[in-house]
């Protein structure tokens, strides 16, 4: 069955996921006919597990057990805490089970989820829930303690928002700049034995998350999704996976339950809607971690039997790197993959050879389409390991030129989005969202472009796109040659000013332990593959791990800044 066969059967009418047109904010959008009103709806859905339903370490939480938790949490959200439908919570943790029965709680009560990023210091933390309006927040002690060692602007910016606390008690004396009627407490004190979840009547369109994104200049954005992009962020997923089963059928001993193991945090929109809520949802088993270790990781595939793995591309990486790799059973995966970053295609490659039933796969999303977008694997990606691949209909994508005209299938230009599972905005950036979101087309501003059978390809981030004496250079495409020498841990291409080009091709490249390779090597390598206004003139060669944030991708900026200082 071809892929647009298996989207008609999947989503045709009288399916789960047959789908229409009607208007959202004057816009005409495809949506499922068939999508809840609200994710409390979804989560009642889950209610009917009785299974095993998150490994966190070592610890083991059935299904009703999670929710259970979830219900006593939002019982102390509306009755302790006197939340309102749309208020504001920030979750300030690490990948803990609370974080997830906190998310379950808030969303169902009709508030809106504010996850904030782990890795943040103290000040970005505050602008974040002073930005959103948070009237409460959810932390770990790790998070509590950067908050109470900050400066006291910081502090004193938190004034008004009560504070839970979680897997830790608070100070017995709270800093002298925090109001008493704005008390740290333990969540877990407050928590009754037993309650059930108040009922508040939320539509599609109310909020549900804001989401922070990464900026490139100045303080992040909230990118503000509601019930309605959320739920269809979830059902396009599935309806995506429905239609991969009907072109390739599992074999018969594929396991009646998937194991998915989640490596990125909860705070990114891939652990958050695919991974996290597709797992409650889809009666998937969920494996955390508690920090991104290769051989711990490699452990927990074996012991629980992960059948899908979820990073971006550099833990693939660090799995097939690891010094037990060849030591563990990992028959069980089925799939190897994630996103938030191209995966080079000697990374295909390996996958492919060397996991021993995994297949890799592959998804484009952002955080404004709640991570739905083209995804590609199994042959399809081994047959074309530099497209993302193609989207079920549900999405439009589309090229333009810079002055938003729509090109031609096989020409470069800005890749566009539109469906269900947009964000409406960005929270008080009305301008930001202007020039975001047009006529209900989302500009990514990555730059790509879709061939005639629809697959979709993606050069480069517009604004990391090295524009050398007039020629375009596709970081991504370097990249991909660089990671095809053997001594390549990890790579990242960069531009950096020249006075006579404009600019220059920089690269850093972490060389494989006991392995050698000189600057020169590296650049004939390379030029015997592109063209040589392709080849990087800076070549910075290093033992250890380029640095990553917190959604594991390489801060390019940052080593540009080294190598320009240089």
């Amino acid at each position: 069955m071809s892929f647009e066969e298996a989207c008609e059967v999947t989503c045709g009418p009288g399916t789960m996921f047959e789908y229409t047109e009607t208007e959202i904010d004057g816009i005409a959008t495809n949506v499922f006919v068939h999508a809840p009103p609200n994710i409390g709806a979804l989560y009642g859905l889950a209610a009917a597990r009785e299974d095993e339903f998150l490994i966190y370490e070592d610890e083991r939480w059935t299904a009703p057990e999670l929710l259970s938790m979830a219900n006593r949490i939002g019982h102390v959200l509306v009755n302790e805490c006197g939340l309102t439908k749309g208020d504001r919570v920030a979750i300030a943790m690490r990948n803990y089970p609370e974080w997830i029965a906190a998310f379950i709680a808030i969303t169902s009560v009709g508030a809106v989820a504010v996850p904030l990023n782990a890795w943040w210091k103290a000040d970005e933390m505050a602008f974040a829930v002073v930005d959103s309006g948070s009237v409460l927040l959810l932390t770990d002690a790790e998070r509590l303690d950067r908050i109470l060692t900050s400066t006291g602007e910081t502090r004193a910016s938190l004034h008004g928002v009560r504070t839970l606390v979680v897997r830790a008690d608070p100070p017995d004396q709270p800093p002298a700049d925090r109001p008493a009627n704005v008390p740290l407490q333990s969540l877990a004190d407050l928590l009754p034995d037993e309650a059930t979840m108040p009922v508040v009547d939320v539509g599609p369109d109310d909020d549900v998350t804001i989401l922070y994104t990464s900026g490139t200049t100045g303080n992040p954005k909230g990118a503000v999704s509601t019930h309605r992009a959320l739920i269809h962020g979830l059902m396009s997923y599935a309806a995506r996976r429905a239609a991969e089963t009907l072109r390739d059928p599992p074999a018969e001993e594929e396991p009646e339950t998937s194991v998915v193991m989640l490596c990125v945090p909860l705070f990114h929109v891939t652990g958050l809607v695919p991974v996290m809520l597709g797992s409650v949802l889809g009666g998937a088993r969920l494996v955390m971690t508690h920090r991104w270790d290769p051989d711990r990781a490699l452990e927990l595939i074996e012991r629980e039997a992960v059948t899908t793995f979820i990073g971006v591309p550099t833990m693939s990486w660090d799995l097939l790197e690891a010094d037990t790799f060849a030591e563990r059973d990992l028959t069980s995966l089925r799939s190897i993959g994630g996103g938030g970053a191209p995966m080079p295609p000697e990374l295909v490659r390996r996958i492919d050879e060397e996991f021993p039933n995994g297949r890799p796969g592959l998804g484009y999303g952002m955080t404004e389409t709640n991570a739905y977008g083209p995804q590609n694997g199994g042959q399809d990606f081994l047959e074309r390991p530099t497209s993302t691949g193609r989207t079920i209909p549900i999405m439009q994508m589309r090229v333009t030129d810079p002055d938003g005209n729509e090109l031609p299938p096989g020409e470069t230009g800005e890749l566009w989005f539109k469906g269900p599972s947009l964000i409406r905005g960005y929270w008080n950036r009305p301008d930001a969202t202007a020039d975001t979101i047009v006529d209900g087309w989302l500009r990514s501003g990555d730059l790509g472009m879709i061939d005639e059978d629809g697959f979709v390809y993606v050069s480069d981030r517009a604004k990391d796109m090295v524009i050398r004496a007039g020629e375009n250079i596709y970081c991504a495409e370097v990249e991909a040659a660089i990671y095809e020498h053997p001594a390549v841990y990890e790579a990242a291409v960069y531009g950096v000013p020249h006075p006579r080009l404009g600019e220059e091709l920089a690269c850093h490249v972490m060389v494989k332990p006991e392995q050698e390779l000189t600057e020169g090597d590296l650049q004939q390598f390379v030029g015997e593959r592109l063209a040589s206004f392709k080849v990087p003139a800076v070549v910075t060669l290093v033992s250890e791990s380029l640095p990553r944030n917190a959604s594991g991708k390489i801060l390019k900026r940052e080593l540009r800044d080294l190598a320009v200082a240089e």
